[in-house]
């Protein structure tokens, strides 16, 4: 049998071991090779995207014009978002970053709490005032008014939110810490679902009448 001093140092080492594996595991993985642009259109399924034939790259793969430009916030939030991903610049690739811009209507303009399960946020804010928040698996919120030029921070899969409490349209640049961050509206993912989650369960995870979820759940399915 094993002394105890072995034994530990045994399970010190299994457990750095696997501690590796998770952390390698929690970000995109690093390249292998100069470039990877995203062949979009293959059959190919893997993790992210197979390479584009490298004789066919052009600048134009690591090219993304227009982020200057307004997006539509005539919608329900008065939010609109203009994504810069893989799927916009398909030599992101394997590159482990993406953008995107965010404008908000006046007045109240909102990006509701959502999450991004594959990335951190950090988020510079351009014209206007944003009232910004992220809740911790301790139900714990931690907000701040964010002014022009102010920088901040949301961690990889909490729930947070944005939303414009200035006097004029907002705008800000989020750069997120992988080429396909993902996006999960909360209310959106539990009463948007298809098939819906049964209304028993949302009406007794939210302590709410079964009639009212099935309200939602008629209003989300068509936003």
């Amino acid at each position: 049998m094993k002394s105890f001093p072995a034994l530990a140092l045994a399970v010190l080492v299994i457990l750095s071991y696997a501690n590796s594996i998770f952390v390698l595991g929690a970000v995109d993985p690093d390249p292998l090779q100069d470039i990877c642009v995203a062949d979009l259109k293959s059959e190919v399924i893997v993790n992210g995207f197979p390479c584009k034939d490298a004789m066919m790259v052009t600048a134009d793969d690591f090219l993304l014009k227009g982020l200057d430009k307004p997006g539509d916030t005539s919608n329900m939030l008065g939010f609109v978002v203009t994504p810069a991903s893989v799927m916009q610049l398909p030599g992101l690739n394997t590159l482990g970053i993406s953008l995107v811009r965010l404008d908000f209507a006046t007045p109240l303009g909102l990006n509701p709490p959502h999450t991004h399960p594959r990335a951190t946020e950090i988020l510079v804010v351009i014209e206007a005032t944003l009232l910004v928040g992220f809740i911790t698996t301790n139900n714990t919120l931690i907000s701040t008014k964010l002014e022009k030029g102010d920088v901040f921070v949301f961690p990889k899969g909490l729930v947070h939110f944005q939303q414009n409490i200035g006097s004029v349209n907002a705008v800000a640049i989020s750069a997120l810490s992988s080429q396909n961050p993902g996006t999960q509206q909360v209310a959106q993912t539990l009463f948007g679902a298809s098939p819906p989650v049964d209304a028993y369960v949302l009406a007794k995870a939210f302590q709410i009448d079964a009639k009212l979820v099935q309200l939602l759940q008629n209003k989300f399915k068509f936003s």
